[in-house]
C-alpha cells in the first residue's frame, strides 16, 4: 500500500477501503492488508482451522500491517490474532467480505421494504464453505455527498479511522463487520466533501436507539420475538367502514406515572401493558391510537419532532417490549394506531438534517424545506431516495410491529406549499399554485402501498382544510387515505359547546354545518390533544357555568358526539372531566375519580363506548347518508338538535335528543316514524353520571300524532343540559 493510502486510513478518509484492505493481488504477489490502531503484533489464521498464515508486518508506528502470502491459491476466510498494549483479541477482516457488503444495496431501489431489509444494521449469517458460519453486522447508510465514512462503536472504542465504510455507485455507504452482536451501539462518522468531519449521526434506518447524551443506534434483531396475535390478524380484515371504532388517544409518557423514591417515572411498554390494555377495554374503547413512539430526542415535542422512524422510542424499552404492548393489545381485541410524522423532523446533530453536510433529506430551499411554525426541516418529497425511505417507515411499523394504522400527522402542511407562510416567503409550483405535487404524489403512493401490503391497516389523515377527495381511493382521484380527522366538527362544536347557553341560540348553525359535508369523507371525530395544551384548558374546564352545569355540558357534549355520524377519538383525561389541561410531563390526575362528579363522568363515557359498540344504528352507516336523518335542526331558540341514526339494514332507528339549555322542557314531544315501543337507551342526565336525575319516561308508546313532519311521536320530559337516546328495534 503507498503511503497515500496509509494517509487516507489515519485520518478516516479512505472511500475505498476494499482497493487497499484484505486480500489484494498486487504485482509483487498477493498480500493480506489490515488498518488495525492500536494493534503491535498481527498473526493471520485461517478461520477454519486456526493455521498460522503468517505474521504480518509494520512499519515504526504505524496501524497499517501488512502480510505477503506465499501462494496464489485462493485462500479460506481468515482472522487477525492481534496482540495490543492492553492485552489481545481476534477479529475476522470485515474487508474479505466485499459481495456480501455490497448486496445490501443491488436492490435497494426496486421495493419500498427493501430499505428496511437492506439498509441500516442488518444481523446475517454467512455460508463460507467451512463447519461454522461466520455472524456479524451488515451496515449500509445512504450519504451521497460524502467524502468518508466511518462505522463507530463500542466495537472499535469510537475510533473514526478504524472501520472506514466502502463507498457504492449509488452514494450507499456499505461494510460487512463480522463479531457484531444485537445490541452492539454505533454510529457513523461522515466527513463533508471538504473533508470536515460532521456531527457523529444515528442510523437513520436504525430499529433502536439510545437516550440522551448518546443518541447510538443499537443494533436489534427482529426474529427473536414469538407473536401470538393470529387470531386478531385473522379477524382484523372486517370493514371498519361499517363496524364501530372508539378511538382512546395516549400519550405513553404521561398517562399514568410510577412513583420511585421521590420521582415520578415513566411505566415501561410491559407496565403499560397490564395497567393502560385492561383500562381500555374496561372502558369499552376499541383502539388504541399512540401519539409517536418514533425516537424523538426532545419529551416537549411530544414525539412529532422525530429522528428515528424505524425505532420506538426506547424511553419505555426495547423494540421487544414494544411489540408485547401491541401483542397485548390485539389478544385482548384492542387495534393499535401510531401516529406517523412525515411532515417535518428537527436538526439535532445526530439525526437526519444535513446528514452528510448537504440537504440528503430535506428541500435545500428553505422557503420549502424550513417549517416556520415547528422550527423544523421538510422533507424533500420529490427525492426518490426520500420517497422510498418514508414509504418504508410507514409500511416498517405495519410490518415489524402489527400496528393496525397510521395517522399521519400534519398533512395539510405537506399538501399546501404557502403553508403558514407569507406573500414571498414560499414557492410556487410549476403550474403557479400552492399545491404540493411531491407530496400530493408521495401521499398517494404510500396509501397505495400501505393497502397493497396490508389490506387490515389504515391510514387516517390530520387534514384540517378542505383539499377534495383525502379519504377517497387513489384510483378514484383521492388521496388514498381510509380515514380523514373532521376537524371542522371539533372546531365548531367546541366553539358552540364553550358559548354561554344563552347564547347558543345564535350559534345554532355550528352544531348543524358539519351534517352539509359529513359525507363528504370518511370522517373521525376527534376531541384531541391539541385543544386541551397551550393555554386552551381541559375539555370540562371549557365548559360554561358553575360547577354542576360544566359537568354537565360535558356529558351533553360527550353524548352527542357518540350519536354524531363518525367513528369517534377522545384524548385521555377527557373521559374522567381532567380538571388540568394536559401537562405531559406529569400523570393524567387520576385522584379525581375520587370524586363523584369525575367518577360519574367516566361511566358515562364507559356505558357510551359500550352502547356504541352494541348498537348497529351508532355505527353501520357512519359513511353513508341513507343512516342518518334530522328530526328538528331548526329549533335554536330552545337550543335542541334531534336526529335519528339508522342501521344498514333500516331496522333499529336510535333517536338522539340533545338540550343545550339548564332548562328543563317537560312534555317534551319528538316526531318518530314507526308506532310500538321506544325505549331511552341513555340519558346524560341520570344520577349514575352526577346528573340531576330528573324524571322521564324509560318506556314509551308512540302516539298516532304527526310531529316534526311524521306520522307518530312521543312525549317525555327532556332534562337540563342533557343528551337522550330513544332505540327503536323494528324486530320487537
Amino acid at each position: 500500500m503507498n503511503q497515500a493510502n496509509i494517509e487516507q486510513l489515519a485520518q478516516a478518509s479512505c472511500s475505498d477501503p476494499f482497493a487497499c484492505l484484505g486480500h489484494q493481488h498486487t504485482e509483487h504477489g498477493d498480500v493480506i492488508n489490515a488498518w488495525l490502531p492500536g494493534a503491535r503484533q498481527v498473526k493471520v489464521r485461517s478461520l477454519g482451522s486456526g493455521k498460522l498464515l503468517g505474521e504480518a508486518s509494520s512499519e515504526g508506528d504505524s496501524s497499517f500491517f501488512c502480510l505477503t502470502l506465499k501462494t496464489k491459491t485462493p485462500i479460506q476466510p481468515y482472522y487477525f490474532d492481534v496482540s495490543t498494549k492492553e492485552g489481545g483479541y481476534k477479529r475476522v477482516d470485515p474487508y474479505q467480505f466485499q459481495e456480501q457488503a455490497y448486496h445490501a444495496v443491488h436492490f435497494v431501489d426496486h421495493q419500498p421494504h427493501n430499505v428496511y431489509s437492506q439498509l441500516g444494521a442488518q444481523l446475517l449469517k454467512l455460508d463460507t464453505g467451512l463447519s461454522e458460519t461466520v455472524c456479524g453486522t451488515r451496515f449500509a447508510v445512504y450519504a451521497p455527498n460524502a467524502s468518508a465514512v466511518s462505522l463507530i462503536g463500542e466495537f472499535n472504542w469510537w475510533d473514526g479511522s478504524a472501520l472506514p465504510m466502502q463507498k457504492t455507485d449509488l452514494g450507499y455507504w456499505v461494510l460487512f463487520v463480522p463479531g457484531i452482536e444485537e445490541g452492539a451501539r454505533y454510529k457513523y462518522q461522515l466527513k463533508d466533501r471538504y473533508g470536515n468531519v460532521l456531527p457523529h449521526k444515528a442510523d437513520p434506518v436504525g430499529f433502536y436507539a439510545d437516550q440522551y447524551p448518546s443518541h447510538a443506534s443499537l443494533v436489534y434483531d427482529h426474529d427473536q420475538y414469538q407473536w401470538q396475535d393470529e387470531s386478531w390478524r385473522e379477524q382484523a380484515e372486517k370493514n371498519k367502514y361499517t363496524h364501530p371504532m372508539s378511538i382512546y388517544e395516549v400519550q405513553l409518557g404521561s398517562w399514568k406515572r410510577k412513583i420511585q423514591g421521590n420521582e415520578a417515572s415513566y411505566l415501561s411498554y410491559r407496565e403499560l401493558a397490564e395497567q393502560l390494555i385492561p383500562y381500555v377495554k374496561h372502558m369499552g374503547y376499541t383502539h388504541l391510537e399512540l401519539l409517536p413512539v418514533s425516537e424523538y430526542p426532545f419529551d416537549g415535542s411530544w414525539g412529532y419532532q422525530p429522528v428515528g422512524l424505524f425505532a420506538p422510542t426506547s424511553r419505555f424499552g426495547c423494540p421487544d417490549d414494544f411489540k408485547y404492548f401491541v401483542d397485548q393489545c390485539h389478544q385482548q381485541g384492542i387495534g393499535v394506531i401510531i401516529d406517523w410524522v412525515p411532515a417535518h423532523f428537527p436538526e439535532d446533530g445526530h439525526g437526519l438534517a444535513r446528514f452528510d453536510g448537504t440537504h440528503v433529506y430535506e428541500y435545500e430551499d428553505p422557503r420549502k424545506g424550513w417549517h416556520p411554525d415547528w422550527n423544523s426541516c421538510i422533507y424533500d418529497f420529490g427525492k426518490d431516495t426520500v420517497r422510498q425511505f418514508l414509504v418504508a417507515s410507514a409500511l416498517y411499523w405495519l410490518d415489524k410491529f402489527h400496528i393496525d394504522g397510521l395517522r399521519v400527522d400534519a398533512v395539510a402542511s405537506m399538501l399546501y406549499l404557502d403553508y403558514s407562510r407569507e406573500e414571498g416567503e414560499w414557492v410556487p409550483n410549476v403550474d403557479g399554485g400552492n399545491h404540493n405535487y411531491e407530496a400530493i404524489s408521495l401521499l398517494k403512493w404510500m396509501n397505495e402501498e400501505v393497502y397493497k401490503a396490508f389490506p387490515h391497516a389504515m391510514t387516517i389523515a390530520e387534514e384540517s382544510t378542505s383539499f377534495a377527495r383525502v379519504s377517497r381511493p387513489v384510483f378514484e382521484g383521492g388521496l388514498g387515505f381510509g380515514f380523514k380527522w373532521n376537524m371542522g366538527w371539533m372546531h365548531d362544536s367546541l366553539h358552540y359547546i364553550t358559548k354561554d347557553p344563552s347564547y347558543r341560540r345564535y350559534h345554532h348553525n355550528e352544531m348543524t354545518f358539519s351534517m352539509v359535508y359529513a359525507f363528504d369523507e370518511n370522517f373521525v371525530l376527534p376531541l384531541s390533544h391539541d385543544e386541551v395544551v397551550h393555554g386552551k384548558g381541559s375539555l370540562l374546564r371549557k365548559m360554561p357555568g358553575d360547577e354542576w352545569q360544566q359537568a354537565a355540558n360535558l356529558r351533553c357534549y360527550a353524548a352527542f358526539m357518540y350519536a354524531h355520524p363518525g367513528k369517534k377519538l377522545n384524548f385521555m383525561g377527557n373521559e374522567i372531566g381532567q380538571a388540568a389541561e394536559w401537562n405531559h410531563d406529569s400523570s393524567i390526575q387520576w385522584h379525581l375519580l375520587d370524586f363523584d362528579k369525575h367518577l360519574g363522568i367516566q361511566t358515562l363515557y364507559r356505558k357510551l363506548n359500550h352502547l356504541y359498540r352494541q348498537t348497529p344504528a351508532l355505527y353501520e352507516c357512519d359513511h353513508q347518508p341513507h343512516g342518518f336523518e334530522w328530526i328538528d335542526h331548526h329549533n335554536a331558540e330552545q337550543s335542541i338538535l334531534s336526529f335519528m341514526r339508522k342501521s344498514a339494514d333500516g331496522r333499529q332507528k336510535v333517536y338522539a335528543i340533545s338540550n343545550f339549555t339548564p332548562v328543563p322542557r317537560e312534555h317534551f314531544r319528538l316526531g318518530v316514524d314507526e308506532s310500538g315501543d321506544y325505549q331511552l337507551l341513555l340519558n346524560s342526565d341520570d344520577s349514575d353520571y352526577w346528573g340531576s336525575g330528573y324524571e322521564t319516561s324509560t318506556h314509551l308508546e308512540a302516539e298516532l300524532q304527526p310531529w316534526h313532519g311524521r306520522a307518530h311521536s312521543v312525549r317525555f320530559n327532556l332534562p337540563p343540559l342533557a343528551t337522550l337516546y330513544l332505540l327503536y328495534n323494528a324486530d320487537e
